[in-house]
């Protein structure tokens, strides 16, 4: 399966000059056909929400999350009102009447009274966090209900100054922690999400208050991280010092700590329709990359998955709920580029990805989890035991240990609604489907709204007491939108950020990028450089396991 993908692609490459000028770099296809059902299942994702809505409002509002359990809150992101914040684009996503006019106001006038100049908390405040989930909810909200609430731009602009802060000295990479109540910030080593993973949102705050400081300071610290010297062409490692703006370790992964870097290199490419190819070009020859290095098929099942490259350049092979963002990225990026080879490995992915859902007792996708290859199943944890490879022999994966988790994450339903909105297949409004139904039967506690849970693998699982923001902003929109009219937030119209926050998008150009790989001249050699990076996808509150 691997050579078969490898030799499509060169002959994807060998023609798409020609296409270029033929095709149109649409993502969506037209031949989408709601079922007579989708009517009700908006319904039951607006039931969900609400339900997740009217106990965070009673419980945990104004303050970041809802813990469910103990019916109580956690200010994990500065004591913002982050679930507040985040919900205001999925509120104005909605056509139906549900209340969602009435709660969106009333955000708009709360988000409008925030003092963002200072943290409500005494933690530092992510640059990344804060920029994807508050300016980014802000921005959309306001593209997305006519610009009718200039507060909001007012606020995003407040919050994005105090952010500059992180680029100090004239470094070209921002630090990724912020002492916001002296504006210093913590002098430490990133990684290339965090420093990556800001330009959509801050060349959306310039365009809306005319600074174009913000797009420059975003831009070109992507610029600095495509220029570095990388493990294998054009995909940096994982960690960065901003002191230096070098990399540091060798680690690669489409997994958390570099995915949204990657994400946004086509996204930004889409977004601002720049004629520099710098963009495009470097996900595409990272992509190449990875087809040529990370690309591989389960013996079982023949499962396709991109496995993660370490420090010592040794294949581990894992996969995790964060990384399986990157099939719907590669269904994005193969559809603008107009090659049809790494959409279909989109889709391959996505199958692999999906697997994981459909394998389990709940119907629900671990955290992590392993597999095994034609060149081994090293994973960087240890061997696999006899019940690992029982499961693996029926699924063709198996759940990594203390990986059992499903922490309320979106990346497997966001490449389903990419894989549906790309082909009108309806296998993938039946599995989105499946997962809203799994949600209200397994996430449901027995107190208020929906938590995580300890074991996807398991119908009694015990649950983790913290509903995060991102249940609002991402979970539930991807599920809401694969069941409404595509032609609404279209994906033709509409780029997603990290966060799942729709900005509005231009017309698309016909191709994205040169349609040619970045050349090797272009970078140094690599050498390693050992030092620590921070903790991946980071919860300030450790999850606190409540009994069921």
């Amino acid at each position: 399966m691997v050579a078969w993908l490898l030799r499509s692609l060169a002959v994807s490459l060998a023609l798409s000059s020609d296409a270029f000028n033929v095709l149109g770099a649409r993502i969506q296809t037209r031949n989408i056909r709601l079922p007579s059902d989708a009517v009700r299942r908006r319904q039951d994702v607006k039931d969900i929400f609400l339900e997740s809505w009217n106990a965070y409002k009673e419980f945990a509002f104004p303050h970041d999350d809802l813990t469910p359990l103990s019916e109580s809150f956690t200010d994990g992101r500065n004591g913002w009102g982050a679930s507040a914040v985040d919900a205001l684009s999925t509120l104005v996503s909605a056509r139906d009447t549900w209340q969602r006019t009435q709660i969106f106001e009333e955000i708009v006038n709360f988000t409008s009274h925030i003092d963002f100049t200072v943290s409500h908390t005494t933690d530092t405040v992510s640059i990344f966090e804060t920029t994807i989930r508050y300016l980014g909810g802000m921005l959309s909200a306001y593209e997305l209900s006519g610009k009718k609430f200039p507060a909001l731009i007012k606020q995003a602009e407040i919050l994005g100054t105090k952010m500059s802060a992180a680029f100090v000295n004239g470094n070209k990479v921002p630090f990724g922690q912020l002492n916001f109540n002296t504006s210093t910030p913590v002098i430490q080593t990133s990684n290339i999400a965090e420093a990556g993973t800001l330009t959509l949102e801050w060349s959306r705050l310039a365009k809306y208050t005319g600074n174009d400081t913000f797009r420059a300071l975003a831009e070109n610290s992507v610029r600095q991280i495509a220029s570095l010297p990388a493990p294998i062409p054009a995909f940096p490692a994982q960690g960065i010092d901003p002191s230096t703006s070098q990399s540091v370790g060798a680690y690669v992964t489409w997994g958390g700590g570099s995915d949204s870097y990657l994400e946004y290199l086509i996204k930004y490419a889409r977004i601002t329709n720049t004629n520099d190819n710098l963009f495009a070009d470097t996900w595409h020859t990272a992509v190449d990359s990875s087809i040529h290095t990370l690309l591989r098929q389960s013996t079982v099942g023949n499962h396709t998955y991109l496995a993660d490259l370490d420090d010592s350049r040794t294949i581990r092979h894992i996969g995790s709920h964060l990384a399986c963002f990157m099939a719907g990225n590669w269904i994005m990026g193969g559809k603008l580029l107009n090659n049809n080879t790494i959409v279909n490995i989109g889709l391959a992915l996505n199958e692999g990805c999906w697997n994981t859902y459909a394998s389990t007792a709940t119907g629900i996708g671990p955290e992590a989890f392993g597999y095994i290859s034609s060149d081994g199943s090293f994973t960087g944890s240890g061997d696999p035991g006899p019940g690992d490879l029982a499961f693996y022999n029926r699924h063709g994966f198996y759940i990594l240990p203390g990986n059992s988790d499903y922490f309320m994450r979106p990346e497997v339903l966001e490449s389903n609604f990419y894989a549906w909105r790309a082909t009108g297949d309806v296998k993938f409004y039946e599995r989105a489907v499946a997962a809203t139904n799994s949600f209200a039967t397994f996430l449901k506690t027995p107190t208020v709204a929906f938590a995580p849970i300890n074991d996807v693998d398991s119908t009694d699982s015990s649950f983790i007491d913290d509903m995060e923001s991102f249940w609002f902003a991402e979970v539930l929109k991807y599920l809401y939108l694969t069941f409404d009219d595509p032609n609404r937030i279209s994906l033709d119209n509409f780029v997603f950020n990290t966060e799942a926050h729709p900005f509005i998008a231009p017309a698309e150009k016909p191709v994205y990028g040169s349609g040619k790989l970045r050349p090797a001249s272009e970078f140094e050699p690599f050498q390693t450089t050992s030092g620590p990076i921070p903790l991946v996808s980071f919860s300030p509150k450790l999850p606190t396991k409540i009994p069921n």
